[in-house]
Order: structure tokens, then sequence, then C-alpha cells
């Protein structure tokens, strides 16, 4: 039995080798994960850098498909569907780490004194999307104070859109990407987010309303955020890693797609997919709780001041890094 898994998903490689003998591993950079590549493996483990469609996985042997991200937006799950190779995410693995991050976005928010806030009693936050994530971070808001608004048609939870534009100091996006265009059918659905935040949504904003986006780029319209002249947060944009560079220096803190970046985050993912290999081919179950992470880790790092407005700094001296500085971040 052959696996294939992208080199940057800690434990996973470690965990298979020593509890998996029969099991060969090959370790792969994303960009070296190719059709060639794939062509004998039985189980790919990817992240959200490689496609994962007909182009790569046509006359394989692949019979499970992992991604070690909570979004799937990379998969052509249609063509695995029809093709009966089965796919599975790991939603919620980091939940915890992005609403860490959304806190650290609202802390440093406030303290700056960007947007005319009078109090934090005052202040209304519009929460899109109330999965994992969302519900954590709503959670946190009201601990720390915040009036929360939720948004979540498919589950039939919270307000409207409209009324999360109207009555929102602050919105922050937790959501998949779904009705991409120009894509395959599969991406469509009931509830498209592929530019929720757009031109109409932004006119019904409140004048200085901050947008976040930590969920997925093609969730907000880069260009129209930017002619609106709100002030926003990213960690995920389009086109990512070619990110556009006049929207990151607008920005008032970016990040390279690192909100979900921690430990245990990637710990719960690369648990997630070996539980499912081992389901999906009857081997026996591996528990990586006990395994250490061996990477470079910035706790002593958090603890010191803003440490979003640091990254922030770092990206924009160096835009074309993105992709570097993303594969180089040490684990929160």
């Amino acid at each position: 039995m052959l696996i294939i898994a992208d080199a940057h998903i800690p434990f996973l490689v470690e965990a298979v080798r020593n509890e998996w003998p029969q099991v060969t591993i090959i370790p792969m950079k994303p960009e070296e994960i190719d059709a060639s590549a794939v062509r004998d493996a039985d189980v790919l483990v990817v992240r959200t850098r490689t496609k994962v469609n007909e182009a790569l996985l046509a006359g394989s042997r692949v019979r499970l498909v992992c991604t070690a991200t909570i979004g799937f937006d990379h998969i052509d799950t249609a063509y695995c569907d029809a093709q009966h190779i089965r796919w599975m995410s790991c939603p919620g693995c980091n939940a915890r780490a992005v609403c860490d991050y959304i806190e650290e976005a609202l802390d440093e928010t406030v303290s700056s004194h960007i947007i005319p806030f009078h109090s934090l009693s005052n202040l209304t936050i519009g929460i899109v999307g109330v999965g994992h994530v969302g519900t954590k971070v709503a959670e946190m808001a009201e601990r720390k104070g915040y009036k929360v608004l939720l948004n979540d048609p498919p589950k039939g939870i919270g307000v409207s859109l409209d009324e999360i534009a109207r009555n929102s100091d602050i919105v922050t996006f937790h959501v998949p990407l779904t009705g991409v265009q120009n894509t395959d059918s599969s991406a469509q659905t009931l509830y498209p987010t592929y530019h929720l935040c757009d031109e109409r949504f932004l006119d019904k904003c409140r004048p200085h309303a901050l947008i976040i986006n930590a969920a997925r780029g093609g969730v907000v319209d880069e260009k129209a955020l930017m002619r609106s002249g709100h002030p926003y947060i990213f960690d995920t944009w389009e086109d990512e890693p070619s990110i556009n560079p006049e929207v990151l220096q607008h920005a008032f803190r970016a990040s390279m797609h690192i909100a979900g970046y921690s430990v245990e985050g990637k710990r719960n993912a690369s648990q997630m997919c070996l539980d499912t290999i081992a389901e999906t081919f009857g081997l026996s179950k591996i528990d990586i709780s006990s395994y250490r992470y061996n990477g470079r880790t910035n706790i002593a790092e958090h603890s010191h001041g803003p440490w979003l407005a640091a990254v922030t700094a770092e990206l924009k001296a160096d835009p074309a890094s993105f992709e570097s500085l993303r594969k180089n971040y040490p684990l929160r």
C-alpha cells in the first residue's frame, strides 16, 4: 500500500512509518505532487495547495483523498464521487487556532483606534457562518462583551445578511467557498459564498465597519472592498499565493493563510486523516496524542505584544514571499 503525502503535514509520516510497517509513505513538496507521482498511490494526503481533479487522478489507483484542512474547495468532489474515490476533509481541526487569530485581530483593532469605537460594550460583531469556527468566535466575542449577530442560512441560524451589514461594527466570515464561477458543478450550492461580501453587501455596511476574512479568499470581492474604503483584515486571499499587492498594502492587518496554524490544529488534522485511512483499509488505529512536534513554535513570541502587526509588516515588506513565509511560519 502506498501513501503520497504533502511533506508539510506534521506527525503523519512519522506515525505511518512507526505504526504501519506494511505501508509505504512518500512525503513530497506540493509542487511535486503531479499525475506521475500519484499514479501508483492508494492514498493521497494533501493541503490546499494541491488541486485534486481529473488531471491529477485520471489513470491512478488512488482510492482515498484526505485533505488535512477544513476547506475542500481544492478537491473536485464531483469527479471523485463519479470515480468512487472516497474523499474527506477535517472540519473543526483548527477551529480553536482560528478563533485565537480572530481574538488577536479584534484586540489589535480596538487598541489601535482605527475605527471610532466608543466602548467595547457598544460593539456589535456579525459572524457569517456558524460552524466549528464561527461558534467558537461567537463564544469568545460574547465573553469579551461584544453584542453578537449570527448568520447561517443553511443551518437556519441567525439574522439575514442584510441585517448583519446594517447593524455590525465588525463582520467576520467563517464559511466554505462554494458557488465559484467558471468551475465544475460540484462547487455549486443552494447557498453560494463566492463574493458573498460584494459591492452590494458593502454598500449596506456601516461606514467604518471592519471586514475580517479568515475563511477562503473568494468569499470577499477584494477589489470592491478596497474601493469601499472599509478597513479590513485578511488571512485568506483571492489567487493565493499570487496575492494582489495593492489589496495587501491597504489592509489594516494581513497574514499569509496561517490563522489556523497551531500545533493542536495540525495534530487534529493528521489524526483525522490517519483515522480515515485506518477505517478505509482495515488498518490498526494510530494515536498520535503523545507525538511531539519537532518544528519551530512561536509561543514565546506571541506572548509579547501585537504579533499580528508584526506578521503584517513582514508580509507587506515582501508580498512575493507569501508562500515561503507561510511554509516557514512557526506554529502557535
